[in-house]
C-alpha cells in the first residue's frame, strides 16, 4: 500500500507557472512508476505525464510536451509536476498515481487531487 498526497494546486495567469507537489508514504517509494493525471468538468481523466521507478524514462501526453516537467526525489518519496505557459485548458483537478508494473499508463493508487485553475 502507498499513500498519496498531492499539493501546490491554485489559480493562475495563462501564461504563468505552478509546481505540483505528490508525497508519498507506505511501501518504498523507488519501488513505484508515479504518474500525473487530470480530469476537467464534465470529461474523463486523463493522462498528463509518467516517470519510472529511476527517472530513466519519462513519457508526456502530446497536449503537455514542452511545457510540463515531471521528476522525482526518491529520497524525499516525492514527484513532481512543474508546469509552464499554463493554458485555460490546462484547468482541471489533478491527480498524481502509483503503480508498480503499468508504467506509463496503468496505476494501482490515487491521490485524492489538486485543483489547478488557468485564468484567461
Amino acid at each position: 500500500q502507498v499513500q498519496l498526497v498531492e499539493s501546490g494546486g491554485g489559480l493562475v495567469q495563462a501564461g504563468g507557472s505552478l509546481r505540483l507537489s505528490c508525497a508519498a508514504s507506505g511501501r518504498a517509494f523507488s519501488a513505484y512508476a508515479m504518474g500525473w493525471f487530470r480530469q476537467a468538468p464534465g470529461k474523463e481523466r486523463e493522462f498528463v505525464a509518467a516517470v519510472s521507478r529511476s527517472g530513466s524514462k519519462i513519457d508526456y501526453a502530446d497536449s503537455v510536451k514542452g511545457r510540463f516537467t515531471i521528476s522525482r526525489d526518491n529520497a524525499k518519496n516525492t514527484v513532481y509536476l512543474q508546469m509552464n505557459s499554463l493554458k485555460p485548458e490546462d484547468t482541471a483537478v489533478y491527480y498524481c498515481a502509483a503503480g508498480l508494473y503499468g508504467f506509463p499508463r496503468e496505476y494501482d493508487y490515487w491521490g485524492q487531487g489538486t485543483q489547478v485553475t488557468v485564468s484567461s
